[in-house]
């Protein structure tokens, strides 16, 4: 028996005209799959009302339609009338619903200091529903609602992210979803990451070791600047998927780092405080990415004492006691004052492990000795250290952001480095 299929619908003209970035869909594909059921599609469409309801009417051809956007009290927000027209239910008014909705708004006239008269329509609006559709709660004053469609279920969520996800585990609960769940079959997954090979390569190593098939299928990724590689194996497929991870073990491993999703800045700090180590950062045109990266994980305090964000050549040589020539000899980005960072990182933070950024991350700044991309990392730790030059490719954000995980990536090595030298 196939698994379920489910249909992914982001609506908003700002999403479309790439004024903002869509998190929903992700979010909510990735839960379809954790929940066994299968996604096929991601269709993000703006306000148009025919490009919408085209959407809509497709996804209603799958097993699980989920859609976020498009709730709002405003002439443009279409989306419940027209999944009301998709599913070919008529509209009705939820008074219930209503007087919730209008409680909420009078209180924000009477903040706003407006008449609710001004209110009025949308309220009426917001409480309108397709018929048969159950209420999972307000975000604002829009609601979230479930419809039980031919195949299985339509969910309506708002589009803000956090209320999108405060209203999604409501909808698990109802029973139209809950049929459909009953059909789905949860995928075993495992996840290999790899770094410092491309795409291709690693395309490669799964397709020697035997490919998709048998009851598994699999996704070669870039994430992060890393490469990921997903296997999904259904109860048959178990072995296959097993053979698979171990043919890419022996055929890539000297680049898989990690078989499961803990960012690599988790991992620096877990290396770090099973061997009670300290940890700073000395950046220059990164400006603090990475101590941001290592700062995001809930704990960190017990292992990251801090950074220096040395922009300025006066300041790589005041705060991080960077000699001035060093950076008159080789320039502020080399690999001479990379080093000179770390320790200066060590030293002045008290830290035992350090890591040091320099680079060009551009549009101007290069020349033809040191184009734009030109990083250079430095990770200094007790026994001993390591060092990269790297030409990145990319704008600014894609050279501050691949220097970023490459010096996350290259305490990481060297603390395990250091770990296998003392095993």
């Amino acid at each position: 028996m196939s698994r379920p299929r489910g249909f992914v619908v982001v609506t908003g003209s700002e999403l479309v005209r790439g004024d903002r970035t869509d998190l929903n869909g992700p979010f909510l594909a990735g839960e379809l799959l954790r929940l066994g059921v299968e996604p096929s599609r991601i269709a993000i469409v703006g306000d148009d009302p025919a490009e919408l309801e085209s959407a809509l009417s497709e996804g209603l051809e799958a097993d699980l339609c989920l859609v976020s956007g498009g709730l709002g009290p405003t002439h443009d927000d279409r989306t419940v009338e027209l999944v009301a027209r998709a599913a070919d239910r008529e509209l009705v008014v939820d008074e219930p619903l209503e007087g919730e909705i209008e409680a909420i708004s009078r209180a924000i006239a009477e903040r706003l200091r407006r008449p609710y008269a001004d209110f009025a329509v949308g309220v009426r609006k917001q409480a309108t529903l397709p018929q048969g559709a159950l209420v999972l709660g307000i975000a604002g004053t829009a609601p979230g609602l479930v419809l039980e469609t031919e195949r299985g279920a339509v969910v309506v969520l708002p589009g803000p992210p956090p209320e999108l996800k405060r209203l999604w585990p409501r909808a698990l609960e109802t029973a139209p979803v809950q049929a459909v769940l009953s059909r789905a079959r949860v995928p075993e997954r495992r996840v290999l990451r790899f770094y410092g090979a491309s795409e291709s390569e690693i395309a490669r190593a799964l397709a020697e070791s035997g490919g998709e098939g048998d009851g598994v299928s699999a996704t070669v990724c870039a994430r992060d600047f890393e490469i990921h590689v997903d296997l999904f194996a259904d109860e048959e497929g178990r072995e296959q998927a097993e053979k698979l991870a171990a043919g890419l073990r022996e055929r890539a491993g000297r680049h898989l780092f990690a078989e499961d999703e803990r960012p690599v800045e988790e991992l620096v700090l877990e290396q770090c405080r099973q061997r009670g180590l300290t940890l700073a950062t000395a950046e220059s045109s990164t400006g603090g990415l990475v101590a941001a990266r290592l700062t995001s994980v809930p704990g960190s305090s017990d292992v990251f004492l801090g950074a220096v964000v040395a922009y300025a050549n006066e300041v790589k040589v005041a705060e991080l006691g960077v000699p001035g020539e060093v950076i008159v000899r080789h320039g502020a980005v080399s690999a001479e004052t990379a080093a000179a960072m770390a320790a200066g990182a060590r030293e002045r933070l008290g830290a035992d492990v350090a890591v040091s950024v320099t680079g060009i991350a551009g549009p101007g700044g290069g020349s033809p000795e040191k184009p734009v991309g030109l990083v250079y990392l430095h990770a200094e730790a007790p026994n001993g250290d390591l060092a990269r030059r790297l030409t990145l490719s990319g704008d600014r954000d894609a050279v501050r952001g691949r220097a970023t995980v490459a010096a996350l990536h290259l305490v990481r090595t060297l603390l395990a480095r250091s770990r296998d030298e003392a095993a």
